[in-house]
Parts: C-alpha cells; structure tokens; sequence
C-alpha cells in the first residue's frame, strides 16, 4: 500500500477519495493478478539456514589442539555469504598473548585469531570465504594454548591446564539465493530433500484421504526412504491427507496415491493410458508449487514405485521429467558386504605440526549389530625422521578406551605399522570413533619456524576388523533396530486403525521416521492392515499395533497381554505396580509397549496406544528421533499433555529370542567352559586314582589276613 496516502491530510472530497480508493484497488488487483501468474519457482528473496555442527561439547587438551568439524552446501544454493559462529572457552591459565587459534575450509587457512582477554565462553563471528566452499566441507579448527612461567618461557611442557573446549552451540550460517528448480526428477528430489527445505517445514508427502493399506504402505516406504539421508537431528517429512496438503509458495509435495484417488488437478497431469500395466512417477509445478505425482491403478505397483522414490541413487539420476516403473524396474538399493573389515580412511592423511595431533574416523555397523568380542585395529602409517625418538608415539582409541600406544623409531619411519585388538567386554554400539593420536616432538622443536614438519601419514590400507553380533534386547534401548534386519525393515506389519484422523498421521510420521532413519536400505517389507491380520501373518511379522480401543479391535484383543492396561469399559489406563494413574489422567496419557509376541515367543510387538488418538500421538513424540529413545532403557513409556514422560521396565529375561541368550552365554564363555571341563575331568581322574589305589590298598590289605 501507499505510505504517502495513509498519512496524507484529510481535505480531500469523499468522491475524490472513492474514485482514488476503487483505482487503487483495480491497479492493486491487475499488478497481483500479473505477479501470481509470472511466480516462477524460484524464491525472490534472499534466504538464510543456519547449519548445526553434530558435535557435542568438546575439550581439546595440550599445547597444539585441532579439531574437524562437517558442513554441506546444497547444490541449488547460490551463497552470497557464510559466517562461520565459534562457540569456545580456552583454560584461564593461557597466556592470551601468545596463544592463537586458526581456521581452515577444505586445507586452506583463512583466518587466525587470539583468545581476547576475558574468562568463561567466547562467541567469535567469523566470515568464511565462499570461494572455498563447496558440496562436502571440512572446517578445520587448529590452536596453539599456552601458557609462561615467570621467564616468559612458552615452550612447557603440556599440563592439564592448556584446553581449548569447543562448545555444542557451533554453527555456520548461509545466506543464498535459490537456483531454480526444473522440471527434471532429480531436480525436484534435491529441493525436496534439502536440509533447508526440511527444516523450514516445506517438504510433505500427501496421500489419500482415506488411504488403503496399500496408499499406507507406499507412504511408509518413501517417508522411510527419505529419513535415512535427513542429516539434521530433529527434522522430518510428516505425511498428510490430501485435504491438508495446505502447498504455499516454494513447498515440495510428494503425492502417492492410487490413480482413481488422485484429486482432478493432479489426475489431469497424467493420462489413463500411462498408467496401464505401470506406475508414473512425474513432476508438476503449478504457481510456485512443487509436485512429484507417484501413482499406479494397482496397489503392487505403486508400492513398486515407492521402493524407486525411496532409493537416493535412482532419484538423483533421473533427469526427466516422469519415470515409467513396471513389475520388472529395479528399484533395490545398493549395498556393500564387507565381511566386517572397516576402511578407517579412504584417502591417505596427512599430519603436519608438532606436538600432539590427533585424527578421529566414525566407525558405522548395520544398524541392528552391535560389537563382539574380537575386534582389532590395524594401523600403517608413515612419519619423518627429525623426531625425538625417546618421547614420540602414536596411540589408538577407540571412544574413550585406549587401545594401545606404540613408540616411534628411525628404523621403521618410512613404514610402520600397528595392530591393538578391542579388551574383551567392551560395548561400543553400532556406531563409534577411532581415535588416532601422534605425539611428534623434535629435539629442536624451540627453535623450528616450519609448521609442516614433523609429519606423520595414515595410509589406507588401515583398517579396522570389527566382530559383530545381532543384538537380542526387547527393550527401547534395541529399538528400532529389533525391527531391521540386513540395515532394513524386517517383515513389518502395521495394524492402523480404518479411519485415519489427522493425529493418526502425526503418529504414523513419527513411527517410521526412525524407522527409516535406521534402515540402510529399501529391500525390506512394510504391510499395513486396517483390521486384524491371519494368525500366520501375526506369527512370522514383527507387528506394530497403533490406535485407540475404540479404532483397532487388536488393542482390545491385546489388552491382558499389555503392562498398562485399559479399564474393563476401555475409556483410560488404569494403575499398575510401577505407576499410580488417576481417574481422569488415565485418559489423557499416551504409552508406547515393547511385549513378547504373544503370536511368536521369539519376536518381539510394538504397541502404541491411548485412550484417544492425541494421547496415541503423545506417546509418538518419544519414538521418533534418535535423541528421545535414547532416554528410555526399558519397555515401557508414558507421556502425557505436559510432555511428562516416564520410562519403566516390566521384562526380567530381555531377550527376544531366550534360546539365543543361552548361546551367547556360552559363546562368551568358552574359554571358561573348557576351564571347567579340564578341571572336572581332572577331578575325576583323581577321583579314579584314588578310588583305584584305595580298592588296592583294601585287597592286600584283605589277603595278608587272609594268609595269616
């Protein structure tokens, strides 16, 4: 609107003013009419993301301290700038002078600062030049914090008290433009899996208003699919109804669907005749609106065209604008086997600098093993001659246990190598850090102006041999991973009730965001049901129940088997041993049940209930992201409107499978079985003597009276 006409005087005629108010308006009218017509789809305006560095709080101890940190910069952005916001402390006891602290993008040193005056965390905003930045970033923090005595000597010896922490609340900053998007699949993939777009709430994935269990399924799969490559911790895609859909300017929609449950607008995009005998997948942009329409006249092949949304690879390499899937495209995703042997770097690293310099790799397994007894690291590596041999080393972590250390020799500098095994016991999950530490110091390290030497190289061919087991835990610690098998889904059924509300949904996305956040791959089976199955389906799937009593008939059924029980007229849970519920909360509070499969003693049921279906919601809010399972280590949960929730365990034996405990228990104690076979039968040959040696003093001893 006109500034200048708002606060002009008054003294103009009323006429005059109609007449200027109805031309105002036509004009207004005319100039919106031409701007909505002409949105392309790109965004006008310039947009900012601030990206999260993963790291947690971090202390960094000794005279030279490093540490690397991850960026991404998504393909469509067009940076303008990049700030780069450094959360730290350094110890009270550094010399502010002399201690510095320098940042490099990619290898290349761009910025170097000293420590201001001043106790407690330091917030440094520093601009990172765009020149240097490109898809996959390493952002590199290196420090010299010292300290002097009284003779201004900076060179001590490394104590405690020289720290740098780096502080969880890093972060860089983008300011961009947006590259438009064309039509091409894999342009509309980029946009609507971006980290910008999921974070700012502009990517869903629509599907039927009242959805069959097939619609269900195919939704389950592409929302599993885009989970696993989200990188954020608490972003997802959530699944909606048609009918909420709600698509404003610059927001991806994924529509999958049966063709005949299409809306018009979306139907006419695609002709009857496409879809004979085959699934469409096919974009559609309408007004700044971004669609990829996935649809098939039969259930089959819309799954079947799921499986190819949900595979990164196929997406990112399709660069038409529709995709034909029949029963025979393959849509697998691509998996290596590596018979448990870790690359721990896939290119030669180099380090340069004295003192202590240290490396660290993420070490990944199947998301449904864990570590066994066994494993060992082997290290080759390299490393100069003008060391001080009596004081240089290289040391092995792994986490936070050493593994072993290794003293650096003249004789083996152009090839050395190292091999520590992981103490028996040692539980490091399915996802852990190498930690690889050279101390290099030099006899004249006082007088050295050449920051590239001492140097030490890690060689590829370094390798970690990990020895892996199928974790058999019933508990939330194991979830959802007592649902994968292979690094995806395991034979899922989902019991849903038949009409889906909005907070049925809600439930719905988060259920299978960690789902899919864990499974590596779309190959395995997910089934939905809207009433309950055959025995045999109960029997050989892992089942997900969700619903009210009042929505899923299988709640009822299951009602005896559950630890939080409903009332005999179903309308709230009601007390148990572990919690005192009372009359009205009891129908407010949502629980989420890990039981033993009443169907099959050696798999496990998921059961997520309330007594409405916010209350289901409620009980979601805890199995969707990986930071609010990890809170609970037994088997049930309670959450309630205030976002009070409590964990409890009901289980003694945790196993799922209790005939596989046994095994393990004896596979971990075989060298203390063979023990005990050893010494028994040495029991008994001793036994056996003396028993013989007794039977002989007794007949002698018989015959001499005998003979007398």
């Amino acid at each position: 609107m006109n500034k200048y006409f708002i606060n002009k005087q008054s003294g103009i005629r009323p006429n005059v003013i109609n007449k200027f108010v109805m031309l105002v308006c036509f004009v207004s009218v005319i100039l919106f009419a031409g701007k909505t017509t002409t949105t392309n789809v790109s965004a006008q305006d310039m947009q900012t993301y601030t990206q999260q560095f993963q790291n947690s709080t971090t202390t960094l101890s000794g005279r030279s301290v490093e540490s690397n940190m991850y960026l991404t910069k998504m393909d469509y952005w067009d940076v303008k700038k990049v700030t780069f916001n450094f959360n730290f402390q350094v110890s009270q006891l550094a010399s502010r002078d002399i201690s510095d602290i320098t940042v490099s993008l990619n290898g290349v040193k761009f910025y170097s600062f000293r420590p201001s005056k001043k106790t407690g965390m330091q917030t440094k905003a520093i601009d990172v030049p765009v020149k240097l930045l490109g898809g996959s970033n390493k952002l590199q923090i290196e420090g010299q914090i010292l300290s002097s005595d009284n003779n201004n000597n900076y060179q001590l010896a490394q104590t405690p008290a020289n720290w740098l922490t780096i502080e969880k609340g890093s972060n860089v900053n983008f300011e961009y433009d947006l590259k438009d998007a064309d039509n091409t699949i894999n342009s509309f993939y980029d946009h609507f899996s971006g980290q910008d777009t999921i974070s700012n709430a502009r990517s869903r994935i629509a599907t039927a208003n009242d959805p069959t269990p097939y619609e269900l399924t195919a939704s389950m799969i592409a929302l599993a699919g885009e989970s696993r490559i989200i990188t954020t911790t608490n972003d997802q895609i959530p699944v909606v109804k048609m009918d909420n859909m709600h698509a404003a300017d610059g927001d991806y929609v994924m529509v999958v669907a049966k063709y005949n449950h299409l809306p018009d607008k979306f139907k006419s995009q695609v002709s009857a005749e496409e879809v004979n005998g085959r699934a469409v997948i096919k974009t559609y942009y309408d007004n700044g609106k971004y669609y990829l329409i996935v649809t098939a006249k039969t259930g089959a092949l819309l799954k079947k065209a799921a499986r190819f949304v949900a595979n990164a690879e196929l997406m990112k390499e399709t660069s038409q604008s529709t995709e034909y899937i029949t029963d025979g495209t393959a849509t697998f995703t691509s998996s290596l086997h590596d018979n448990g042997v870790k690359t721990i770097t896939s290119s030669t690293d180099m380090i340069n600098g004295a003192g202590h310099r240290e490396n660290n790799y993420l070490i990944s397994l199947p998301n449904d093993r864990t570590n066994a007894d066994g494993s060992e690291v082997y290290l080759k590596f390299r490393y100069s001659k003008n060391l001080n041999f009596n004081r240089s080393l290289v040391t092995v972590r792994v986490n936070d246990t050493t593994l072993g250390s290794k003293k650096l020799t003249a004789a083996k500098a152009n090839g050395d190598t190292l091999t520590v095994k992981v103490p028996r016991g040692t539980n490091l999950g399915n996802s852990f850090t190498i930690s690889i530490a050279f101390d290099l110091e030099m006899k004249d390290q006082n007088t050295s102006d050449n920051s590239q030497t001492p140097w030490a190289e890690i060689d590829t061919e370094s390798k970690m041999y990990v020895k892996s087991k199928r974790s058999n835990d019933l508990l939330f610690t194991n979830y959802p991973t007592l649902f994968i098998n292979n690094q995806t889904y395991d034979n899922i059924a989902v019991i849903a009730p038949r009409q889906l509300s909005n907070d049925d949904f809600r439930t719905l996305t988060n259920v299978f965001n960690l789902i899919g956040n864990f499974s590596k791959s779309n190959t395995g089976d997910i089934q939905f049901y809207s009433k309950m199955p055959s025995k045999s389906v109960l029997k050989n799937r892992n089942v997900i129940v969700i619903g009210t009593p009042k929505n899923n008939s299988m709640i009822k059924s299951l009602n005896p088997k559950l630890y939080f029980k409903y009332s005999k007229d179903f309308s709230r849970i009601v007390s148990n041993e572990k919690l005192s519920i009372e009359h009205n909360y009891g129908k407010t509070i949502g629980t989420a049940q890990l039981l033993r499969s009443p169907y099959n003693d050696k798999r496990g049921m998921m059961v997520v209930t309330g007594a409405n279906d916010n209350a289901v919601y409620l009980a979601s809010t805890q199995i969707n992201f990986q930071a609010n399972i990890q809170q609970y280590s037994g088997d049930g949960l309670v959450v309630d409107p205030n976002n009070t929730h409590y964990g409890y365990r009901f289980k003694k034996n945790k196993a799922i499978d209790k005939s596989l405990t046994t095994k393990q228990l004896i596979s971990n104690n075989t060298q203390l079985i063979i023990y005990l076979v050893l010494a028994l039968v040495v029991i008994l040959m001793i036994g056996a003597a003396v028993f013989l040696v007794m039977r002989k003093q007794g007949l002698m001893s018989g015959g001499h009276k005998h003979g007398k």
